[in-house]
């Protein structure tokens, strides 16, 4: 007769169960939700349940509608994205528009990429406006659906673009206000020029590259008469020796400056012995053309030189010698070449001794044809030719390759040129426009705060702002050009009536209608009242489109409510959108457009190298989402400290997916757990949770309120760390893994058990609504699986971020705790020699006996009945203090382990002494028995 099986208590276990599944499947669940929001209309419902309370607003720096999304565009969406889904749940009304970026060269450097050149110059500017506008409009689509796919909520549906006929409209306004100041104007001078793409660029659309070029020592000749100091030299040649790392600019020379107080030297040069005029401090350095030894001919001070004159090398004309604070001796001779249609310094400089702005130089970057010996070369191929000229001229001092950092046309990346050609400009001066610019950026809050000083030195150090483009695609700088007399037409009627055709027909009208349709009634010149006009035929630079949005956005859009709470964008942003907004801002209404600036860095691969398509080294967000699911990399987002660059690679990806797990995990505990919990009817009070749980709910204010400071102080990967530390240690490893048999093993029904759910539940409904701005879709996924509550919302986002409870903190309590759970490390070490000795397994086959004198000794003597559980052994038995021997990791604490006495019980597998004592049930522990015995061993199915 076969013996009979032992009975199998598991079905007597109140085990986890959830419809939460442990396989997250992101890219395959995440569309799902997605589709469930916008069927729902979330983003709406958001806006309505705050409806009426204090709007944060922040306002989106419009991306440029140009091909896919990168990391990049991926980072600084989540990031706005967790910042409004944080400031929506803390209570505020959080509006989010997002916007694009429409007008510009790239998009039609794209559409002639497409056609031709040859093709694109058969076309009529309003032809190519259209395939503009179509370009643009398709990659809007094309990002829009990417940016909903990442999570990020905002009103999608209606997003600003800079090409929408309203926002056109306003920009003209603004210019308006910018012209009736005064500001606006329209002159010669040397700016940033690209002849590749044969137009003006703002400082912001320049980037810098090292680039190898010669740098010249150059002799002209000065002209008798002398200045009075060198009189006594007269009839002798003097050559005034002048250093350029731009050979090509020689031709437009018109001066050589000095500095007033130094004191300049004639010694002869080392081969021709041929007089020459340098700074004295620098005699040491210019070995390669001087006798640094030989005898001093004369001296003579900066200021002395004024008004000489010193011959070109080959042209027929001279150089003025002229006085500038801006010389240095630093590098090159003291005497500084001159060419005011070729530098700002210069020009500025040239202003003061009335000299031409001069810049031989065509749109193509070639010299114009009437310049002697290079007419018609490209500048940038002149200057070999150049400097071989200057050798057969004998005028030649010295020429050595000199690597240096040149401005590149960020677009084309070909260097541009300083070239002074007719533009329209609004003056940092005539209302000082950069004074109060820079009061204005005193009065924000710059994070990191090192941006303020960046901000402030570039508006201190800029010239004016240069606002008209030689393209098509944009919004026409609205001027007329009077026939009769030549003035630039800029009046606020007329700009005010243009405005009003745009709003209706877009800024097609200005290339599509006759002047006389464009002109308000009685329209005439300022200057001679004449009526024959001709249009301005440049365009607005883009940074004043954008700069301009919280005009056409912020204080149009009803739901925004006029005023921008936080600008968010990368750090190269100080020199383009947060800057052009800013002086677009304090230029007409004497403020900055922004409470706050908060600003990222850019990213790095594993190798510190910084990512590029030309590099290969680049992440698509696409391939990330499509391999992982946007949750991932939305935590990889949070995870890293975005104000610093970031690196990104497969194993930090990885770390990112672990740190997922844990969580996921975390949660799918809590929620198996809280399967026949409803808190209305089940949630114990706090006064009568075990002590246990009222310690971790302790411990959970203290996580929600680092949480909450992190979040409002932008910093996203403290939240990360509270996160992960909170799930894998707070809970995983101490408390959920203490708490498991009373969850298991109890009655369902029990105060004890019931007490532990009342924590998990109070642990979940808070770890859910802290994960929500970051883990958008996993919060929304676990709160559809959560217990029903009726006055809990349908979504995660439409909650409150959770609050510290202060009845919940209690420090006395925390203290005793922290000093147990320092005893239970101290034995869990204890019990890791009986492991790896193998006595034990399971810390359950485990008894330890404690000896601890005073205080500790008190405390573990208070907490007796518990110590079982907390140290998850079977046995503890207190001593004496002194009858054991040896150390432990807490200090006065002895420790003894063993494996435990009497037998395993068949249902909560510890060791008891009390197995078999309940006839009933031969095989398990007395409390085992009890729960058996109730009848409410297990939760009903």
């Amino acid at each position: 007769m076969n013996a009979e099986a032992p009975p199998d208590f598991k079905a007597t276990l109140n085990l986890p169960v959830t419809s939460f599944p442990m396989r997250a499947n992101l890219p395959a669940r995440e569309p799902e939700i997605l589709a469930r929001w916008e069927r729902d209309g979330l983003y709406e419902q958001m806006l309505a349940r705050r409806a009426g309370r204090p709007r944060y607003v922040l306002h989106d720096g419009p991306p440029y509608a140009n091909g896919n999304i990168h990391l990049g565009h991926a980072l600084n969406k989540v990031v706005k994205d967790i910042i409004v889904k944080y400031k929506h749940m803390s209570g505020y009304c959080a509006p989010y528009v997002p916007g694009w970026d429409c007008h510009g060269l790239p998009i039609e450097l794209q559409v002639e990429k497409s056609l031709g050149r040859e093709k694109k110059a058969a076309l009529s500017k309003l032809e190519i406006r259209r395939l503009c506008r179509e370009y643009a409009t398709k990659f809007v689509a094309v990002q829009r659906d990417e940016f909903k796919r990442l999570g990020v909520f905002g009103d999608w549906s209606a997003p600003y673009l800079t090409m929408d006929f309203a926002y056109e409209a306003t920009e003209i306004r603004e210019l308006a206000k910018v012209a009736a100041s005064g500001d606006l104007y329209r002159g010669k001078k040397p700016v940033h020029w690209c002849a590749s793409c044969r137009t003006a660029l703002a400082e912001a659309e320049v980037e810098y590259r090292d680039v190898a070029s010669p740098s010249v020592y150059v002799a002209f000749e000065l002209r008798e008469p002398y200045p009075a100091a060198l009189r006594a030299l007269a009839g002798t040649p003097i050559d005034v020796a002048i250093w350029t790392t731009t050979p090509w600019t020689l031709p437009a020379n018109l001066a050589i400056a000095a500095h007033p107080d130094v004191e300049y030297v004639v010694v002869p040069a080392r081969d021709t012995g041929r007089l020459t005029l340098v700074a004295k401090a620098l005699l040491p350095r210019l070995g390669a053309f001087l006798d640094a030894d030989a005898p001093v001919k004369a001296t003579v001070s900066g200021r002395d030189l004024e008004g000489a004159h010193a011959r070109h090398p080959w042209i027929d004309r001279d150089a003025l010698m002229i006085l500038g604070e801006h010389v240095t001796l630093e590098t090159g001779t003291g005497l500084v070449h001159t060419a005011p249609g070729h530098g700002q310094e210069d020009y500025d400089v040239g202003r003061r001794y009335g000299l031409d702005v001069y810049a031989p130089v065509d749109d193509a970057g070639r010299f114009l044809a009437d310049v002697a010996e290079f007419g018609g070369m490209r500048v940038f191929d002149a200057d070999r030719s150049i400097v071989e000229h200057l050798r057969a001229a004998g005028r030649l001092l010295a020429v050595e390759p000199l690597t240096h950092s040149y401005p590149h046309c960020w677009r084309c990346k070909h260097p541009v040129i300083f070239r002074a050609t007719e533009q329209w400009f609004i003056s940092m001066t005539s209302t000082r426009l950069r004074e109060r610019a820079l009061a204005a950026i005193e009065r924000v809050r710059w994070i990191p705060a090192w941006g303020k000083d960046r901000i402030a030195g570039m508006v201190a150090n800029r010239p004016d702002w240069c606002i008209s483009r030689q393209r098509a695609w944009g919004v026409p700088i609205i001027a007329l050009h009077c026939e009769a007399c030549g003035t630039a037409n800029t009046t606020p009627e007329l700009l005010a009536h243009v405005a009003e055709i745009f709003a209706r027909e877009s800024a097609d009208a200005w290339f599509a209608r006759p002047i006389a349709e464009l002109v308000p009634p009685g329209f005439a010149c300022t200057e001679c009242r004449g009526g024959s006009f001709r249009k301005e035929e440049d365009i607005l630079d883009v940074w004043f489109d954008s700069g301009v949005s919280f005009a056409a956005v912020v204080e149009r859009r009803p739901e925004l409510g006029g005023h921008a709470d936080l600008y968010f964008e990368g750090s190269d942003q100080h020199r383009g959108w947060f800057q052009s907004s800013l002086l677009a801002s304090v230029a007409t209404r004497d403020r900055a457009p922004f409470d706050t600036v908060l600003t990222h860095g850019f990213f790095l691969d594993e190798d510190a190298r910084k990512m590029s398509k030309s590099a290969g080294n680049v992440v698509a967000p696409q391939k990330i989402v499509a391999t992982h699911g946007a949750d991932i990399l939305r935590l990889w987002v949070s995870a890293e400290d975005y104000r610093e660059d970031m690196r990104i690679s497969r194993e930090i990806l990885e770390r990112a997916v672990e740190a997922y797990r844990r969580i996921r995990n975390t949660a799918r505990f809590l929620l198996g757990n809280l399967t026949d919990f409803e808190p209305a009817r089940d949630a114990v009070p706090p006064t009568q949770l075990l002590e246990l749980d009222r310690f971790v709910l302790d411990r959970l204010q203290g996580f929600v309120a680092r949480c909450a400071r992190a979040y409002d102080a932008f910093e996203f990967h403290a939240v990360y760390h509270a996160l992960n530390n909170f799930c894998s240690v707070d809970l995983s490893a101490i408390y959920l893994d203490v708490v498991k048999d009373r969850l298991y093993c109890e009655g369902a029904g029990s105060a004890a058990r019931r007490s532990a759910q009342t924590a998990l539940y109070a642990i979940l409904d808070a770890l859910v609504r802290v994960m929500a701005p970051v883990l958008s879709f996993t919060a929304e996924e676990i709160w559809s699986c959560m217990p029903a509550d009726a006055t809990r919302p349908a979504s995660v986002h439409l909650a409150d971020f959770p609050r510290p409870d202060p009845e919940l903190v209690d420090a006395v309590l925390a203290a005793d705790w922290e000093r147990l759970l320092d005893v239970r490390a101290a034995v869990t070490k204890a019990l890791e020699a009986l492991r790896q000795r193998g006595e034990i397994g399971h810390s359950l086959e485990a008894s330890v006996r404690l000896g601890a004198a005073d205080g500790l000794g008190a405390l573990l003597e208070s907490r007796r009945a518990l110590l079982p559980e907390i140290l998850i052994v079977s046995q503890v038995e207190l001593v004496p203090s002194g009858e054991l021997a040896g150390e432990s990791t807490v200090p006065g604490l002895a420790i003894a382990a063993a494996r435990a006495g009497g037998e395993k019980c068949a249902r909560c597998w510890n060791w008891r002494l009390d197995v078999g004592h309940a006839p009933r049930f031969p095989t398990v522990c007395g409390r085992c028995a009890g729960v058996l015995a109730s009848g409410e061993a297990r939760r009903p199915a």
